[in-house]
């Protein structure tokens, strides 16, 4: 979606759309507009769009929406020309929105996009986020897994860049080692800052570069995406100064300038999925959150091995049933937030596409904290047996039943004397089988085995609510070890 000034129409196709922009966006022209020949046609945009149509007299809705669902065929060729148009027009200006709403945010340009992945996957949101927030400036090291093929499947990629050439670097590692992987691009950056700064410091004492630019550079304020663009033009600066030494064979010029785009802070993530993270990689992942170092890891949490064709992972819930799990899972999954926890020095977060003004804010947070960050994220999968045109629904269900528990443990509320656990969600208001028999992996069992089906399903109600209590229980307490009064 775009927001541009009127003028910029000139020239469009006649079947082009545009409404008048509302708030911060008046007096501008918006468009929401579909690639017609990348769309899966899953219809999750259509179902989730907020955007009703209302009969004008009655005030009820028509049915309609601010965007609908109909063939592609008959429209193709003039939606193309739509798209190509669209796309000629300039990215809307950062002034005119928030990027830290849900709203805001979706007018970054995504650096992920038709990535190939299953119609309606509940994975590539996330990751289409995070290109959106951090991809001009991400390092990315993705483990094998529905992500590593979707996110390469050569001879094409979904990874792309701005209009300036900035965009993700990204790599694929093995099943076991993609948190040391992606360590590795941490302990890397931050070498090469190391000896960027250090050539700096030289490079000010042979006359070569100002004290000034040196000191502007070295004090520089990254932590917002305008400060981040103002160092990379200092850095621009500082190589133009560099050019003549280059050229005249200075060594301590040439070594700089071989460095110098390492002065612009770099975000790391560590993605995969739950096979990885709560299994084969675990040993991996927990090493990493306790080295301490500025790592995100970005758990796409099918609880289940999507890629390998739906086997048991220790994230599988109680009483789903999965390959190596067909008489449904007897124990229940894996707490691994509250694993992470135990460190105290890692910020841990439970998202979901449920809230999606919770998901934007917590990625902001977790990138911006200074320390490993583990965000983990409700991805709903084909191989839960639903339709996934009502993916969010299910996610949602899942909130509400408190099986998906949304929130976030931030060390540095505890370093301020307060609770760094916050609970985002709210008490539980449907059971957890309400949930469950919604998704042919609970239900299945219900038919080949009733008995035991009813047995696990009470068993994981009681756990369900018992996790409940007890996040709610800690997110009470204050730091003094007393709970509210």
């Amino acid at each position: 979606l775009k927001a541009y000034d009127a003028d910029k129409l000139e020239g469009a196709p006649a079947t082009y759309k545009s409404v008048d922009g509302k708030g911060k966006l008046a007096g501008k022209k918006f468009t929401v507009q579909v690639a017609p020949e990348d769309c899966t046609g899953c219809g999750l945009c259509v179902e989730n769009c907020p955007g009703k149509e209302r009969d004008p007299e009655t005030k009820q809705p028509t049915g309609r929406k601010a965007i609908n669902m109909v063939a592609q065929e008959p429209i193709r060729e003039s939606e193309r020309e739509c798209w190509d148009f669209f796309l000629s027009l300039p990215e809307t200006d950062p002034s005119l929105y928030n990027k830290a709403t849900v709203q805001g945010s979706q007018f970054i340009k995504a650096l992920f996009e038709f990535s190939g992945a299953c119609a309606g996957c509940g994975e590539t949101p996330y990751v289409k986020l995070v290109s959106q927030l951090f991809g001009d400036r991400a390092i990315i090291a993705n483990a094998t897994g529905c992500s590593s093929i979707y996110g390469a499947n050569l001879p094409t990629t979904p990874y792309t860049t701005r209009k300036d050439g900035r965009g993700p670097a990204w790599a694929n590692s093995l099943f076991e080692d993609n948190a040391e992987f992606g360590l590795g691009f941490r302990l890397t950056v931050d070498k090469f800052n190391e000896f960027a700064l250090e050539q700096l410091d030289k490079a000010v004492s042979e006359g070569v570069v100002t004290a000034e630019l040196a000191g502007q550079i070295k004090t520089a304020d990254q932590s917002t995406q305008e400060g981040i663009e103002e160092q990379r033009a200092r850095v621009a600066e500082l190589k133009a100064a560099l050019a003549e030494g280059v050229k005249a064979g200075c060594g301590t010029c040439k070594q700089l300038d071989s460095v110098a785009e390492y002065l612009v802070s770099k975000s790391i993530w560590i993605i995969g999925g739950d096979g990885w993270a709560y299994d084969i990689g675990y040993g991996g992942l927990d090493h990493v959150i306790a080295s301490g170092k500025n790592v995100n890891l970005l758990v796409l949490d099918t609880e289940v091995y999507s890629n390998t064709g739906g086997q048991m992972s220790k994230s599988t819930p109680k009483g789903a049933v999965a390959k190596f799990a067909a008489g449904g899972k007897p124990l229940g999954k894996k707490d691994l937030a509250m694993m992470a926890m135990t460190y105290g020095n890692v910020y841990v977060a439970r998202v979901s596409l449920a809230n999606p003004a919770h998901l934007v804010r917590t990625m902001l947070e977790a990138e911006a904290y200074d320390g490993p960050s583990l965000i983990i994220c409700y991805s709903h999968c084909i191989a839960h047996g639903i339709n996934t045109t009502f993916g969010v629904d299910n996610q949602k269900k899942a909130v509400s039943s408190g099986h998906w528990i949304l929130m976030r443990y931030n060390p540095e509320l505890a370093e301020k004397g307060e609770n760094p656990l916050l609970l985002d969600s709210k008490e539980p208001s449907i059971d957890f089988s309400e949930y469950a028999y919604g998704e042919n992996r609970y239900r299945v069992l219900k038919k080949i085995n009733p008995d035991s089906a009813a047995q696990l399903m009470a068993e994981a109600e009681v756990e369900t609510k018992r996790t409940w209590n007890l996040y709610k229980a800690m997110a009470e307490i204050q730091t003094n070890g007393k709970k509210d009064a």
